[in-house]
């Protein structure tokens, strides 16, 4: 007999969601970044055991529509509630809980679904604060089953996962054993090079940017080329993204080329370049195109 189903990932942006998600797949299916809003797609990653295998919908972080990107972006989250096995609601333990999580907590007090808490960044907080925070998920009255984890070192991650399998009805695989996500190739290496992009820019450029791969083209036996356009809305937010003498999308071209080549296995060639496209998180057939549903 094998169990298998869909666990939603759900809580407000930046408690470390990806990153928890690629710690129970044991690869990397979700890009991580201190920026807020880095998930836009409800991305699956696929984690398999002997007799069980759970499919974590990482979703983005919840919150109030603002565009059509965040409107897409909010649909997604409350689709994939309904349909889900199960929900994870993951807090922050070095920042609490805020006015952001109950209003999260208020939506999942009457989920169909069972709900685990995860109280995330344990590594990050001292006992005091980490306690604290257990304290203030437990006062949330969703419910009993409350762990603390960190996702970066692996502590509590093993307990949870084994509380999610139990949530897990009867059923096949949805997957191949050695599946880990069901991202399109072209999805995975533009979140790659977004990654970059959100590593090294500030405020004013992150929500504004978006990656499309708009070839991929093996040569060879050992070299792939890929030509990969980064959309910004402004000349302001391209300069930024260019440099002073092209420094900036020359960094961010080599250290996402190096993640591509860990990705794909071999060398890459990667072509970049920057593209104005204003009001493009405004374009509903635009965020057809990049798989933004």
């Amino acid at each position: 007999m094998t169990t298998s189903g869909f666990v939603a990932f759900a809580g407000r942006p930046n408690v470390g969601k990806s990153t928890l998600a690629n710690a129970i797949v044991g690869s990397k299916v979700a890009i991580v970044s201190d920026k807020p809003q880095t998930t836009r797609r409800a991305i699956r990653g696929v984690a398999t055991g002997p007799q069980w295998q759970l499919v974590l919908v990482d979703l983005p972080g919840v919150q109030r529509p603002r565009d059509a990107l965040t409107e897409r972006m909010q649909r997604r989250v409350e689709r994939e509630l309904e349909d889900a096995d199960g929900c994870l609601f993951v807090v922050n333990a070095e920042q609490g809980i805020g006015p952001g999580d109950r209003f999260i907590a208020g939506l999942l007090r009457n989920a169909p679904v069972p709900v685990v808490v995860a109280v995330n960044k344990i590594d990050r907080a001292d006992r005091a604060r980490t306690a604290a925070t257990l304290q203030a998920a437990a006062d949330l009255e969703l419910v009993a089953d409350i762990y603390p984890v960190s996702a970066r070192t692996g502590a509590g991650v093993g307990e949870l996962v084994q509380r999610l399998i139990s949530l897990l009805p009867e059923g096949p695989f949805y997957f191949d054993s050695g599946q880990r996500s069901d991202q399109s190739e072209t999805v995975r290496l533009a979140e790659l090079v977004r990654e970059q992009i959100l590593a090294r820019t500030c405020d004013e450029v992150p929500h504004s940017v978006e990656v499309e791969i708009e070839a991929v083209e093996p040569r060879g036996e050992d070299l792939t080329v890929i030509n990969a356009v980064v959309l910004v809305e402004t000349e302001s937010q391209k300069g930024i993204l260019i440099g002073a003498g092209g420094r900036m999308v020359k960094a961010i071209g080599v250290a996402a080329r190096r993640a591509i080549e860990r990705e794909l296995g071999g060398h890459v060639h990667l072509e970049l370049s920057v593209r104005v496209r204003r009001h493009w998180r405004s374009d509903e057939r635009l965020l057809d195109r990049l798989g933004i549903e």
